[in-house]
């Protein structure tokens, strides 16, 4: 009779120290996205652009946001590969540092009226870096998490990647707005502004003390003690696994969800031109709301699965979140704020978790250890970067003035959905695969008996460790 480690690499499986590795740079990384995001369009308009013409000045901050998606897919080339060859730690602390120093640097910029249009060339600068070393992250925590988390639970451990995205998204409103709101409006934009971002350096600290604690994880070393390391796992990758990319690309497009819920969402309820008339401040709280729920649900689906599979939450997560968008943007249409909230909540907060909750999972059960960062990182980072392009789509499709807004943007969101649950659909279920045989198409899976029968013995494990404890 086999044990629950029979088929997995041998080897000090650190699971919780890794997914609070994971967590905490997920966290910090996306803090410092976000708070980028925020101040691109409430700050950097007036202070790091001419002020003659204030409406070039708003497109020119927002662009500079969105030049870190263009960064994104060059970085996923670079610290994949980096990950693959010098092992998942390594590249999570590299991308930590990068994302820190960077977000503080822009903490510490000169202004226009200072320096004139080195301001906004810095500015870009620093955000190419940002998308750079946001790139490694997920596949990164991702791939490290997975690793050490025993099999059976590797689910609900890697959800915890995802989790920490949600949280730092909180912590960026969590700051920046009360500053925004209470602080006078001359202090704010002198100076006030800078504080979220000169804070990333004490998040640096917190996670580089964590990271330092996880050791290497037990697959990656057994490449190492083998010899397996492939000098060119891009390479690797896209000769045998490039069928699996195609798929994960597809179904990344799935941040189109996100895009209705913050950009488009946005726009349409808040900007004049729409004629919706939200108020800033309450349709701020939309994505506050959506993410402390996100946070609560995301290891309770992960958990689910590694009981019932990485496909089915994907897929209902997928088609349930893309019907509720039409219900949501009718809710804007109509001003109906608690509506629309509780729409929001269902959509974003509760069903897309589905997908958000698994994706740290299934994607890198897709390919072998020794190309999963490459794979990984350069497919869902082209997906993401794809939804990049989507707000101005929208806006084309739907602009000010046109009518069923609701229809079309819901249709459109619909069918980008739909391809994200066929992609997903035409893959092969990963959960019950040793993490050994992954990545390989003929994989036989552990029988469903003997795969519930592995996964207790590794909960009653837990519990006997958490006992003596």
């Amino acid at each position: 009779m086999s044990t629950a480690t029979d088929h997995e690499p041998q080897g000090r499986h650190q699971s919780k120290k890794a997914a609070a590795s994971g967590w905490i740079g997920s966290a910090l990384e996306y803090y410092d996205f976000f708070i980028y995001a925020t101040a691109a369009s409430l700050i950097f308009p007036q202070i790091f652009f001419p002020s003659g013409n204030p409406k070039i000045a708003i497109i020119a901050s927002l662009a500079t946001y969105g030049v870190g998606y263009i960064a994104r897919p060059i970085g996923a080339f670079v610290l994949g590969h980096w990950g693959d060859t010098r092992g998942r730690k390594h590249v999570l602390i590299v991308c930590m540092f990068l994302m820190g120093f960077s977000t503080i640097a822009v903490g510490l910029l000169p202004t226009y009226s200072q320096v004139g249009l080195l301001a906004p060339a810095l500015l870009v600068a620093l955000r190419l870096i940002q998308g750079f070393a946001v790139a490694g992250e997920i596949s990164g925590a991702s791939s490290m998490i997975l690793e050490h988390a025993p099999f059976g639970r590797r689910g609900f451990f890697a959800s915890f990647s995802l989790q920490g995205v949600q949280a730092g998204q909180i912590l960026a409103a969590a700051v920046f707005l009360p500053l925004a709101h209470y602080m006078p409006q001359e202090a704010f934009l002198s100076w006030g502004w800078r504080i979220p971002f000169l804070l990333s350096f004490v998040v640096i600290i917190a996670g580089y003390i964590i990271r330092r604690e996880v050791d290497e994880t037990p697959a990656f070393a057994e490449e190492v003690r083998q010899g397996e390391v492939q000098k060119a796992p891009i390479v690797e990758a896209l000769t045998n696994n490039w069928r699996d990319m195609l798929r994960v690309i597809c179904a990344a497009l799935m941040n189109v969800i996100p895009v209705v819920a913050t950009v488009f969402g946005a726009a349409y309820a808040v900007q004049p031109a729409y004629g919706i008339g939200f108020e800033k401040d309450i349709y701020l709280w939309i994505p506050v709301l959506g993410n402390i729920l996100a946070v609560l649900v995301i290891p309770y689906v992960g958990n689910l699965s590694d009981k019932i599979g990485r496909k089915p939450p994907i897929i209902i997560g997928a088609l349930g979140s893309g019907l509720l968008s039409f219900g949501y943007l009718y809710a804007i249409s109509i001003h109906n704020v608690p509506m629309a909230i509780v729409m929001s909540l269902l959509m974003w907060g509760i069903v897309y978790q589905g997908y958000n909750a698994v994706f740290p999972s299934f994607y890198p059960e897709l390919f072998p250890t020794r190309s999963r960062c490459s794979a990984m990182a350069i497919s869902q980072n082209l997906g993401t970067a794809v939804t990049a392009l989507l707000p101005a789509l929208f806006v084309a499709v739907a602009p000010p003035g046109a009518t069923n807004i609701p229809l079309m943007i819901g249709a459109l969101t619909f069918g980008i959905t739909i391809i994200s649950a066929l992609a997903v659909l035409s893959a092969r279920e990963t959960y019950r695969i040793h993490m050994k045989d992954l990545g390989n198409p003929n994989a036989v899976p552990v029988p469903k008996q003997e795969y519930e029968r592995l996964r207790e013995q590794t909960l009653a494990d837990a519990r006997m460790v958490k006992a003596v404890a």
